[in-house]
């Protein structure tokens, strides 16, 4: 049994000195009290060498569902160092949800070998989940649907079950369907156990639980999960015939996926980038939003080149000029944080959009006016000039509106044009934010001042 007291850090301490005295069984032992998850998370930590070692004890049996649980480019590196016989071994007791997964990550010849090693009924499931899309309630459902005509009893239902000897993981219902395979409702398991034998099911079942559409996208699949508490939920075609279900524990990976995502975009990087990759890919692919933002700081440079004359009169304007951007910069991130985190959860739409930037222009003038002041006074303390205490409090104050609105229009639109917020909504902010700042901060300077 795991220890749920122990760290994975006092893990990895201990497995990476247990790999260094080559104290192989110990590490044996620790890999056999973990699930799979856990040990795909020590994998995951560990650099390549001592990873592919660990790899290596890993016992063949849970293979496949560490596979599963790694991000895709260790995924792809455990791979590598399998033979094609050891992957197919290693897929062989994965159901079609999970084999959907991980076939696209396979070399060619050995997803043929695969798919010759399943009998028939496997790899016509397999190649119908691998044709719906890969972030769809498609790809997310199971097949081992538990269904149940309306028409009949109660007793009928328990004698089916009691031959079947079990129910899938996660089954808390099951599902109601017609003589054509159409989804009617579910049967809620306490309701079979708790009537009488000879009621219909018809009279049992729930007909108002909301089926899913197989083409719905798994963020809102996720997000119908967590604003209903579902542990299952059926999935039907455009037609209402029952495909299958969705259960919760693949609707917790779709979560932590897309929180990874949202944090991981908001850095220009990409969220299943292997934390110990080698230094080449890794820097090319950080280089690309460097080379970005140098663009964007280049735009800010040519803004403060404007006003030349400006900064070398008044010595006092290049060193206030940061606090104004900086400031302007921090009241957008807040506001951009929630815009991102209101349109992944669906609570952003044409019908407030409006009132939300209404409320976030209110906040930024009450900010800015407060923070105005504080700044003001201070730079009248430092510069001995009521003047520059009054550009600068207006400059803030520009700013920060400007922030606040930039921080609810540039997702809005960046969604509308397709593009994702949390990947490029910051880079654009930290544009605007700058070149606003400098801009009203120095042309008020150079038209009262000089």
């Amino acid at each position: 049994m795991t220890d749920t007291t122990d760290t994975l850090e006092n893990r990895l301490s201990r497995i990476h000195l247990a790999l260094e005295q080559e104290r192989l069984e110990w590490v044996d032992d620790v890999i056999a009290d973990l699930e799979p998850a856990e040990v795909a998370l020590l994998l995951e930590s560990l650099p390549p060498n001592e990873r592919f070692r660990l790899w290596e004890r890993v016992p063949q049996e849970i293979d496949g569902e560490v596979l599963l649980h790694v991000h895709d480019e260790v995924r792809a590196t455990l791979i590598e160092d399998m033979d094609h016989a050891e992957i197919v071994a290693a897929t062989s007791g994965l159901d079609t949800t999970d084999l959907a997964e991980l076939f696209e990550d396979l070399p060619r010849q050995v997803a043929e070998d695969m798919l010759r090693s399943m009998d028939e009924l496997q790899r016509a499931r397999l190649q119908e989940t691998l044709a719906f899309e890969e972030d769809s309630a498609g790809r997310l459902m199971r097949t081992d649907t538990i269904a149940v005509r309306a028409d009949v009893n109660l007793e009928t239902v328990q004698r089916f079950l009691r031959w079947k000897e079990s129910v899938p993981d996660n089954t808390d219902a099951l599902m109601v369907i017609d003589r054509e395979g159409r989804f009617m409702g579910t049967l809620p398991l306490a309701r079979l156990v708790a009537n009488e034998p000879d009621v219909a099911v018809v009279n049992l079942m729930d007909s108002e639980v909301d089926s899913i559409q197989v083409t719905m996208k798994s963020r809102d699949v996720a997000t119908l999960f967590q604003t209903h508490d579902l542990v299952s939920a059926p999935v039907v075609d455009d037609r209402g015939m029952l495909l299958g279900r969705v259960v919760i524990d693949d609707i917790v990976d779709v979560i932590r996926e897309n929180s990874e995502q949202a944090l991981m975009n908001m850095a220009g990087l990409d969220e299943e980038e292997d934390l110990f990759a080698p230094v080449l890919p890794s820097a090319k692919r950080r280089a690309v939003w460097l080379g970005i933002n140098l663009l964007t700081a280049f735009l800010a440079a040519g803004v403060i080149g404007l006003f030349e004359n400006a900064l070398e009169k008044i010595v006092a304007l290049a060193v206030l000029m940061p606090i104004v951007a900086s400031m302007g910069g921090i009241a957008g991130s807040q506001t951009l944080t929630l815009a991102i985190r209101g349109l992944a959860l669906g609570q952003i739409s044409r019908t407030n959009s409006q009132w939300l930037l209404r409320k976030e222009v209110g906040i930024a003038a009450l900010n800015g006016l407060l923070w105005a002041l504080v700044v003001a006074s201070l730079a009248v303390l430092w510069f001995d000039s009521l003047a520059i205490g009054g550009i600068i409090a207006s400059a803030l104050v520009i700013n920060m509106l400007a922030a606040g609105v930039a921080g609810i229009v540039i997702p809005l639109l960046l969604r509308r044009f397709g593009l994702d917020p949390a990947l490029s909504g910051s880079v654009v902010l930290t544009t605007v934010t700058d070149v606003v700042g400098f801009m009203s901060f120095l042309g008020l300077a150079t038209v009262f001042l000089l």
